[in-house]
């Protein structure tokens, strides 16, 4: 997919170095983000400029599904009074494509997150530091006070909501991290006991 470019030149010679150079930078954030739908990429250079400082204005603006915006400003007073446009693009597209992978991250962490099940503390054992969870299916799930993210083992208390990842035990199947999803409301199965799991 390429991404759309909106490009806006005001009174900076409009070259083809100054394009390629553009559309090489805006490849370079697909490599990063593949589903950014709109580049819009304004560069000025403004009759009145302060003394220090270049006579360049660069502005990116990118728009990420589903309703996030990356705005980017390089402004005279940010940079040396000899850089070039180029080298004022270039440190633009430098901090946009930053903040690109910050967002990045951010999405994927909240995909994981939305990705791991479900389960409620079925039974909780604090003396001996462990417990199981009832998923949603009805499985249970050993789990250890050390799987726990946080110092939250002490604060569980039976249907606590949790997220959690699994693998496969010794003894049937365990979590490996537990994180509280929400505390402990009027929920079914709230009896403690059942074996017991060394």
């Amino acid at each position: 997919m390429q991404i759309p470019l909106q490009l806006e030149i005001r009174d900076v010679e409009r070259t083809a170095a100054l394009e390629v150079l553009l559309r090489e930078k805006v490849a370079r954030l697909e490599k990063f983000c593949d589903h950014i739908t709109r580049c819009r990429v304004a560069i000025e250079r403004p009759h009145r400029h302060e003394s220090r400082g270049n006579p360049y204005r660069v502005r990116i603006d990118l728009t990420v599904p589903p309703k996030h915006r990356i705005v980017v400003t390089k402004d005279p007073r940010d940079h040396a009074m000899h850089d070039d446009v180029t080298t004022v693009v270039s440190n633009a597209f430098h901090a946009a494509e930053r903040q690109l992978k910050e967002l990045v991250q951010r999405q994927r962490d909240e995909v994981k997150t939305h990705r791991e099940p479900r389960a409620l503390v079925a039974r909780i054992f604090k003396n001996e530091g462990y417990g199981f969870l009832r998923t949603l299916e009805g499985r249970e799930i050993y789990f250890h006070k050390n799987s726990v993210v946080g110092d939250e083992f002490e604060r569980l208390a039976i249907g606590t909501e949790v997220r959690f990842a699994q693998t496969l035990g010794e003894k049937g199947p365990q979590a490996t991290t537990v994180k509280v999803a929400s505390k402990p409301g009027e929920r079914p199965n709230k009896q403690s006991g059942g074996s017991r799991r060394p």
